[in-house]
């Protein structure tokens, strides 16, 4: 830390790199009698839970004890919320009282860093910056734990910011893992901006993309580079010349979802060109047994920092819910879009590439400004949907959960499932996207008499019930017809995309690795 306080008044650039450029179903249960049957069943539950919470209490306070035993017997120090262990720090966690909420300055991040941070209105530390940056800071491998939208890009950029600025002529200083091609984008332009001071460059290595201009791009020896693993490792047995032997810091970003993606065996490979002497910085959203077998693997007596320990949604988020017909599922979504939510900015989920496409063509032919974003488009094509959307361009972008991980938008106002998700870890990084670092936003999930059951699952994890989101049916049943002529035109388009895509069938030719598509979510 003296280093740091030396350094506060002077204003240094990092060299720069050499060379710098750059179904509807067959019959359908009435609905009436689905609501009669939910209504019985939380009766039911509530009567159930009452009876059943002072031992519920009891068992769920002995199983903490046992787990707190459990992780005090592991590799890694844990800090966690609600846990204090002899001989160890307490990180602040959610549902703690905050004494004082630190400035970065107190976090001993340096001058021209929080300068930059000011600009882009980055004022205090979030819960999970506030509890890593000062162990990272110390030297210390980490394990983050912390809810979807919480800051855990500026919780690692910056620590590996501030080593870089001790060392300016350092290159091919970090590496970063990302699961998609977007989130990589994103932590790169997040990393640049923070860094924009000190002149740092950024490389970002995914598939989808030529590999000529990525080997050139490295070549060139950049400070940081942020990578999905299987182009990165394509890159390391096949570009000549590179190799991570100078790295000094790795990042795993959203670790669960790497593991998910079956990108184990490749990072393990990975692992094996880098250095031992190096920081190592594993973040997460939910902690899950292949995270813990990643983090024994490679990290080095790290430190765990809990803020959330356990599935669950920001509090500035409402959730609501709708129980409809499946047949009347796109005329709902029409009324939520242009009339109820008119002009916000909205993301809208579908399980499928063809829903998304089809319903991205449907809003824009009722006059709504909508946008797909899903595995079908080129990558070009999926940077340019999320620039449009990012940018105002357009204020609705129709996704499958290619995008529900990781992205930052912050303008999002509104998340809606027009699919329920398949599980509840996928249902908290969906509504993440809104309510994002501080404030509001709003859920709302349609349901329809054949999502009931994957929605009270949804729910259970939850640990609550969500509230019934009331419109006027009257209203709704205005929109049918001409909701049905567009539902009869957009499926006409899809198709005609769809024999497009097909024509392009060989594609042009380019340099791709043999584990292209890996970052890349078909759905």
């Amino acid at each position: 830390m003296e280093r740091d306080r030396q350094h506060k008044t002077k204003k240094r650039k990092i060299s720069k790199p050499q060379n710098e450029d750059e179904l509807v179903p067959s019959t359908t249960p009435s609905l009436s009698d689905l609501v009669a049957s939910i209504k019985k069943n939380t009766q039911a539950q509530a009567q159930n839970a009452s009876s059943g919470k002072s031992s519920s209490a009891k068992n769920e306070s002995d199983g903490d004890v046992k787990k707190r035993k459990k992780q005090s017997s592991g590799d890694s120090d844990v800090e966690e919320t609600g846990t204090e262990k002899a001989g160890e720090d307490v990180v602040q966690g959610e549902g703690e009282e905050e004494e004082e909420s630190k400035s970065f300055k107190e976090l001993e991040i340096i001058d021209q860093l929080c300068e930059t941070l000011e600009i882009l209105k980055f004022h205090k530390p979030t819960p999970i910056q506030q509890a890593s940056i000062p162990l990272a800071l110390a030297g210390k491998d980490l394990i983050g734990l912390a809810e979807t939208g919480s800051g855990k890009t500026a919780a690692f950029a910056l620590p590996i910011l501030q080593a870089l600025y001790h060392s300016p002529h350092s290159t091919l200083f970090a590496c970063i893992l990302a699961p998609t091609r977007e989130l990589a984008f994103q932590i790169s332009e997040q990393t640049e901006a923070i860094g924009g001071s000190l002149g740092v460059k950024t490389c970002v290595i995914v598939g989808g993309m030529d590999m000529m201009p990525q080997a050139i791009a490295l070549s060139k020896r950049p400070h940081i580079i942020v990578a999905t693993p299987g182009r990165l490792l394509d890159h390391l047995e096949n570009t000549k010349g590179f190799s991570l032997r100078s790295i000094k810091y790795l990042v795993m970003d959203e670790a669960d979802r790497l593991l998910d993606l079956d990108f184990g065996p490749i990072i393990e490979k990975i692992l094996k060109v880098l250095p031992p002497q190096r920081n190592t910085y594993l973040f997460s959203a939910t902690m899950t047994d292949k995270v813990e077998r990643l983090q024994r693997m490679s990290l080095t007596n790290p430190v765990r920092v809990a803020v959330s320990s356990k599935y669950q949604t920001v509090k500035s988020l409402l959730q609501y819910f709708m129980l409809i017909p499946q047949k009347d599922k796109d005329t709902y979504l029409v009324y939520l879009v242009a009339e109820k939510f008119a002009g916000k900015t909205m993301i809208i989920f579908t399980r499928t590439i063809m829903d998304a496409q089809r319903i991205s063509v449907l809003l824009r032919l009722l006059g709504c400004s909508a946008i797909p974003l899903h595995g079908q488009l080129s990558q070009t094509g999926r940077l340019g949907a999320l620039n449009k959307f990012k940018a105002g361009a357009r204020n609705i972008l129709v996704a499958t959960d290619v995008a529900a991980r990781g992205l930052d938008i912050p303008t999002v106002d509104y998340v809606i499932n027009y699919d329920i998700a398949g599980d509840s870890k996928t249902y908290i990084h969906r509504v993440g996207r809104t309510a994002r670092a501080g404030r509001s936003g709003v859920c709302v999930n349609l349901v329809t008499q054949y999502d009931i059951e994957e929605f009270t699952r949804i729910e259970k994890a939850l640990g609550k019930k969500l509230d019934a989101l009331e419109v006027e049916k009257g209203e709704v049943s205005l929109l049918a017809e001409s909701v049905g002529e567009a539902q009869r035109q957009a499926i006409k388009e899809v198709k005609e995309w769809q024999e497009k895509k097909k024509e392009k069938g060989a594609g042009r030719k380019m340099r791709t690795g043999k584990r292209d598509n890996m970052d890349k979510e078909e759905i």
